[in-house]
């Protein structure tokens, strides 16, 4: 596939679509409190609570999920939830969550997921609400999480010139019920889940990333390119550096939920310390691209160069530019 057809492909879908329509919807709240350090395009809100900060975020399970595997389904709400706040360098707390269940057979498998995370992951759920009688199968969980005020990873700080590192484990598998999930999670222990996580909370309390996300449903490029939307900036990206299992096509891995995995910026002179950390947390590093002033997510691939997203044109989220 040439690079034209991929970042086509890429644009077409739904991981990234379906984004779209988030912008007009958050323009209702833009009013906030003092105490509201940030919201709208962050991984998670933060709200300031003196020399600490609370994280607070949440996240809804995509239908074609819920109804191609329950147990996945409760097993990623819990998994989304807990990176969302390690992404931004702070430690989860604990979680509420919204089932509604049209069957039993769904509520109890999607509940035997959520356990077995929340065993792994060492995140508690402490509440919730039930709809035991819907048309439908759904469910949603809210996190709440804390770190230092200083060290917190935001997403709208990117700056040009800055390199792109990506960290993500490819020591995984094609999870066999949802072939767009890269699955590197539940074959691990605890232990080396949480180290993989800590490298967020590390980088951000020694200062030596500039904005950062967790690796999410519109892939890698997406991820980075919402990024780069509420970040006010652009980047060019060379294909070939992309971490990327062996045994999976490039086409296919950048339409992936990555499992574990942070895309960051970095100023130069930090980046060789950001991939050394990321490496020594267990996760495969590498940079990928720089920032640039241009509001487009351009990728290369040889002599090849497209534009994959045009921020003046048409974002990923419509989320204004915080800068």
């Amino acid at each position: 596939m040439n690079l034209k057809d991929l970042l086509y492909e890429i644009r077409e879908f739904d991981g990234v679509k379906r984004k779209s329509d988030i912008g007009p919807i958050v323009e209702g709240f833009e009013e906030k409190e003092d105490f509201v350090i940030a919201s709208f395009g962050e991984d998670a809100a933060v709200i300031d609570l003196g020399d600490d900060v609370l994280l607070l975020s949440a996240d809804g399970i995509w239908e074609k999920m819920i109804d191609a595997d329950p147990y996945w389904a409760g097993y990623c709400s819990i998994l989304v939830n807990v990176h969302d706040i390690c992404a931004m360098g702070g430690t989860p707390l604990a979680m509420v969550n919204i089932l509604s269940m049209k069957s039993k057979e769904f509520c109890m498998e999607a509940l035997k997921g959520m356990r077995d995370a929340i065993k792994k992951f060492k995140v508690p759920i402490v509440g919730g609400h039930l709809h035991p009688d819907t048309s439908y199968n759904s469910l949603g969980v809210t996190i709440v999480g804390r770190a230092e005020k200083d060290s917190v990873i935001y997403s709208h700080t990117a700056n040009v010139g800055e390199d792109v590192v990506v960290g993500v484990d490819l020591n995984g598998r094609i999870y066999p019920t949802c072939n767009l999930c890269w699955d590197s999670v539940t074959l691990k222990d605890s232990e080396t889940l949480k180290r993989q996580m800590d490298s967020m909370k590390i980088l951000g309390k020694r200062k030596l990333v500039t904005a950062g996300k967790d690796l999410s449903n519109p892939g890698m490029l997406g991820t980075l390119g919402m990024l780069l939307e509420i970040s006010g900036v652009g980047a060019i990206v060379d294909l070939g550096d992309i971490p990327i299992p062996p045994m999976v096509q490039m086409e296919k891995w950048l339409k992936m939920y990555p499992g574990m995995g942070f895309v960051v910026t970095c100023k130069k002179k930090d980046t060789e310390e950001v991939i050394a950390i990321f490496k020594d947390h267990l996760l495969d590093a590498k940079r990928i691209g720089e920032i640039i002033e241009e509001r487009k997510l351009i990728v290369q691939d040889g002599e090849e160069k497209e534009v994959l997203f045009d921020f003046e044109k048409g974002g990923i989220t419509g989320i204004k530019a915080k800068k």
